[in-house]
């Protein structure tokens, strides 16, 4: 089970891209509402997630995904819960995706010292001890990275890759999809 968290103002695209891509591929993905099962995204889109963070058990969870977008991530970090399954994912080696301004919560929290990791633009210093790249998206050991919206089928593609451990399951995915450069 993999939880892509959202909250308001969060970047459609990059919580949604993942979500499509982890589920054509078999994955069982839950989106959940930190402010509410309808959320409202910074380019005015509403989703409606499938549970709340009240229902967000941590029994059979393999990772989580945190979009960015402002204020989306800032509210994700103030978000208590949402802290606690950063925390149970990084102290159980489950896979954690961050993209865009999100990686920021990672660095906050120091999960990136010493690992190659990418952002959107600015955010840089707020990757505490991160070598940072210039790429779409970056896996380093369980955590996955990505820069923003135009990087998020990279992101997406990697973090099921690494889900499986197995690039050929998101080469297919990708081929599905008719994307090009994966």
């Amino acid at each position: 089970m993999v939880y892509v968290f959202l909250a308001k103002g969060f970047e459609e695209l990059e919580a949604l891209a993942p979500v499509d891509v982890l589920r054509r591929a078999g994955v069982e993905v839950k989106m959940v509402g930190v402010t509410g099962k309808q959320v409202r995204g910074s380019h005015n889109i509403s989703v409606s997630c499938d549970i709340t963070i009240n229902e967000a058990v941590f029994d059979q969870l393999d990772g989580i995904i945190l979009p960015g977008g402002l204020p989306g991530t800032t509210n994700l970090e103030a978000d208590e819960t949402v802290q606690k399954f950063i925390d149970y994912a990084a102290k159980n080696g489950k896979i954690i995706g961050a993209i865009c301004a999100a990686p920021m919560i990672l660095g906050h929290k120091g999960l990136l010292r010493g690992k190659n990791a990418v952002c959107y633009t600015g955010f840089e210093k707020e990757l505490d001890g991160a070598h940072i790249l210039d790429r779409p998206a970056v896996r380093d050991g369980n955590i996955i990275t990505g820069w923003g919206a135009g990087g998020a089928m990279d992101f997406a593609l990697l973090y099921l890759e690494t889900l499986y451990d197995n690039a050929e399951i998101a080469k297919k995915i990708a081929r599905s999809m008719r994307y090009g450069t994966y």
